[in-house]
């Protein structure tokens, strides 16, 4: 059947390692094939993200036992009934083809699976055609290069991924346009965007996507199926049930003005976005050629945090955060706050991570997507990260998972000190050498405006190695070992490299010798071995 308009559910779209070799599916394949597709393998991590969530709140409306589905209210009212539906609904091994199709072949959402539908497009607004226009009342807008993340837009963008100007914007092909309509809707930016006439004002600013310049955590299985089905946050400390629960595409168009409720779980993973959006196609529908990415609400966000990321705590008190995005910081320094509970330190894991089934849990890894960025209009870097099976470490009140929950984080925090006294010792050797004080038993004061060239060359240089070393200090082997002296035997290492061939004089000499000192006095006395206590 020849689709029409660019039909998400059959169109090609989503790149996938399905069978050992990569492919491309539609939303309909990927949930009647999920048990053979190993990976998602989108080149957009944000987009992936997006992307994520949405599948979570679509298994949530397809998995099902007989005809308990994993999102129904009923369900959701006894948590004991909740997770014994989910342990069924795993032990099948594979989503029901036949509850595919009924929920994808819905008469009330013809056409809005469509990226291109005239009325009720994916994930867009129709109306911004005629609400983002000029002082003539012209169409007004925000070109391809608003939309995909990465092209400069203005006179001053930055080229990140490809020349591309205002003047001359180049299409892009509809699946990719895809991507990007969801990483903008998550990952979008506060500020200055294009102007939307609702009432007699026209206001031209809007609020940062919900996971702006976040980094999220997900369970991730040995196939998607597992994967999705254990990607649906559990009813605990959920939105209330007594408001009917809809996706974006499963409700009429929203009012910017009034409030809607974020239920369990389809507004609770899709139904967050600050941003309006709409795609301009080209003839043949294949690709974009332009778009309107606008505000779509100004009403306060929601309070409730989202399942996926790390919660951190402010040390002078406050509100939990999510763990901001880090391009220089590698996934295995995170662990400690995705394997203990969070009354034990000054973090909680992510929602998610919690009542994962005790059979499935020495099998689970863990996959990243962060997106470093300020929290306006600054698009750093994205990445993606997973890690080797480490959830059969959770803390979770067996003496085991909990020694060795233990032993990550207190590798974690070795690793941790050691780097920040590696950035003060390659600071200070770098200030004995080229500025000394006067007096040599004078402390030493650093200005941190001129740290010098060795701290970040060091730390470059440290962390690929920590990791190394983290690993290690987890084998059954090295367990019992404390982790500080190996740490710091890559941090000398790294600081070594750092100053190469300085200046081979008595003043250098001395300068690397105190900030070898400095480094090696975090390796505590006595035998080199720990026990838990």
């Amino acid at each position: 059947m020849k689709l029409v308009g660019f039909d998400l559910r059959g169109e090609p779209w989503i790149p996938v390692r399905l069978a050992g070799a990569s492919a491309r599916v539609g939303l309909r394949t990927l949930f009647q094939r999920a048990h053979e597709i190993g990976d998602l393998e989108l080149a957009v991590p944000p987009a992936a993200s997006g992307l994520l969530r949405i599948l979570a709140a679509l298994a949530a409306r397809i998995a099902r036992d007989g005809q308990a589905r994993l999102g129904d209210a009923q369900q959701a009212e006894d948590i004991d009934d909740w997770f014994a539906l989910r342990a069924k609904i795993l032990a099948r091994k594979k989503f029901d083809p036949k509850a595919v199709d009924d929920y994808f072949d819905q008469e009330e959402l013809v056409g809005r699976f469509d990226l291109f539908d005239a009325d009720r497009p994916f994930l867009q607004d129709p109306r911004l055609r005629d609400e983002c226009v000029d002082g003539r009342g012209e169409p007004n807008p925000s070109g391809v290069n608003k939309l995909v993340l990465g092209r400069p837009t203005g006179v001053n963008g930055a080229v990140l991924f490809g020349h591309f100007t205002d003047g001359a914007p180049v299409p892009v092909p509809a699946a990719e346009a895809a991507w990007h309509l969801i990483a903008q809707l998550y990952y979008g930016p506060s500020g200055q965007c294009t102007p939307r006439r609702i009432t007699s004002i026209k206001p031209g600013n809007g609020d940062a996507g919900p996971l702006r310049k976040s980094v999220s955590f997900h369970v991730w299985a040995a196939d998607l199926f597992s994967t999705l089905v254990l990607a649906v946050p559990a009813p605990l400390d959920a939105p209330g049930f007594s408001t009917e629960d809809r996706c974006p595409w499963e409700e009429p168009l929203p009012d910017p003005a009034v409030p809607t409720a974020l239920t369990w779980p389809g507004r609770l993973l899709t139904g967050r976005a600050r941003h309006a959006a709409l795609l301009v196609p080209s003839a043949d529908h294949t690709a974009v050629t332009d778009a309107y990415i606008t505000w779509a609400t100004h009403l306060p966000p929601a309070a409730t945090p989202d399942p996926y990321v790390v919660l951190d705590m402010p040390k002078a008190g406050g509100a939990p955060y999510a763990r901001p995005a880090d391009g220089q910081r590698a996934l295995w320094r995170d662990l400690d706050a995705l394997l203990l509970k969070g009354s034990t330190q000054s973090s909680q894991r992510p929602r998610t991570f919690e009542d994962l089934p005790r059979s499935l849990r020495p099998a689970l890894r863990v996959r990243a997507y962060g997106f470093h960025q300020d929290g306006q209009q600054k698009d750093d870097s994205w990445y993606e990260a997973t890690t080797p099976p480490v959830l059969g470490w959770q803390q979770d009140g067996t003496p085991e998972n909990e020694e060795m929950a233990w032993r990550v984080a207190r590798c974690n925090q070795a690793a941790e000190e050691v780097g920040e006294r590696l950035h003060y010792a390659a600071r200070l050797a770098w200030k004995l050498t080229t500025d000394p004080p006067d007096d040599p038993s004078a402390k030493v004061r650093l200005d941190a405006k001129k740290p010098g060239p060795w701290a970040g060359r060091a730390l470059a240089r440290y962390w690929p190695a920590a990791e190394g070393v983290f690993w290690d200090l987890l084998t059954p082997g090295q367990i019992n070992v404390a982790p500080h002296a190996p740490f710091v035997g890559a941090a000398l290492g790294a600081l070594d490299e750092a100053l190469g061939s300085a200046r081979a004089d008595v003043r250098a000499a001395r300068a690397r010798g105190r900030a070898r000192a400095t480094l090696r006095a975090l390796i505590p006395a006595g035998p080199p071995s720990e026990t838990r206590t």
